[in-house]
Parts: structure tokens; sequence; C-alpha cells
């Protein structure tokens, strides 16, 4: 028996409304991926990602062993910025606190947010360095001129000095890279709009 014209309109549109909310449940798993995976090279250290820690290691866990860290920053042509570390490198011993400075100015006439990735090279390295404070940990907005100087805290946990994998690392790079976090920015019209309409609210 033949479907009638209404039957094969009702079907289509199941099978129309099917595809859409497996589009919608993809989008949805894709943008949910992001974070999660993030979290995910910060819990285990992969792809270059230093570990995140509350806490320091007990001071007797200090390893002598010495091992340089070196500091290094990127900028997107999109953020107009200056950003650099204040100090090229720090020497310490493995187990051992460590604390840097990274200097970013703002370049516009107006109020910009940026938001920091980073990562760490030698990649075998990354398990091991761990960081307790960090700029990078959430956005940074500059008003226009403004410079400052931003934090972090870091340590190279003490196992790294039982793995014969890292005998030959002397050097660790923390490597920064600032982008343009579009979406946090208030436009001037923007901001002046919403304040005449809570004004008339009021």
């Amino acid at each position: 028996m033949l479907d009638t014209p209404n039957e094969r309109r009702r079907r289509n549109r199941y099978i129309f409304a099917g595809l859409i909310g497996m589009v919608v449940a993809m989008n949805g798993l894709a943008f949910a991926m992001v974070p999660a995976y993030r979290a995910f090279c910060q819990q285990f250290g992969f792809a270059g990602t230093p570990l995140v820690k509350e806490t320091l290691p007990e001071a007797s866990a200090v390893v002598d062993r010495p091992i340089t860290v070196r500091f290094d920053s990127n900028i997107d042509p999109s953020l107009h910025w200056r950003f650099k570390p204040v100090q090229r490198s720090v020497e310490l011993k493995v187990g051992e606190s460590g604390l840097a400075f990274f200097e970013a100015e703002n370049h516009e006439d107006r109020p910009v947010t940026g938001t920091a990735t980073f990562n760490v090279t030698p990649l075998k390295a990354a398990p091991y360095f761990v960081k307790i404070e960090c700029f990078c940990f959430t956005e940074q907005t500059l008003d226009p001129g403004q410079s400052v100087q931003m934090p972090v805290t870091f340590f190279v946990d003490p196992e790294f000095a039982e793995d014969r994998h890292m005998e030959d690392v002397t050097t660790i790079t923390l490597s920064y890279t600032f982008f343009h976090d579009q979406d946090a920015d208030v436009a001037p019209e923007a901001a002046a709009v919403q304040t005449i309409t809570n004004t008339q609210v009021n």
C-alpha cells in the first residue's frame, strides 16, 4: 500500500527534525570537548600543558638538581598589546618554588581583554612542570595605555629527578601566547547605550 501525501510529509518532518537534533547535539559536544580537553591536559600534563596544583611540595622534597626555566612570550596579531617576560630565565632546584613575572601593556585607546594559552617544552617535561598561581587562569582586561606585571608561581615536581627519561633535560621553556578575547570586550557604543538605558529605568 502506497503512502499518502500526508504520511510522506509527516515522515519527512520526523527525518528533518532528527537531522536537526543530531547537528545540534554534535555542535554541543564539540564545544563541550574544548574545556574537557584542556582540563585533561592540565590534569595529566598532556600535549605540553603544565599541571595545575594548589600546594607546593614539602621543603624536604627539594632535590639538589638545578634546572633552568626559560620564559617565552607570543601575541596574536589581532591583540594590540606589548607582552614580554620581565626575566628571560630563572634557575632553581627541582621541587623548589619559582616566581616569574610577565609584563603586558595595552596599546589600544579602549579597554581590551586578553586570554593567555600556555605550553611547556620539551613536551616530555610537561607532566612534571606544575603551576600554583598564574595570570593565565583568568581573563586579563587592560585599560587604554595600562601596563601591568603578572605573576606565575611554579615548581618542577621532585619525581622529575627520578625519571631516567629526564636525565638529558636541563632547561624547560614555559611559553605563553595572548589572544584577543573579543567576546569579553565591551564596545564604547554598547557601554553608552547600556548607561542610557539604566538611567532611564532608574
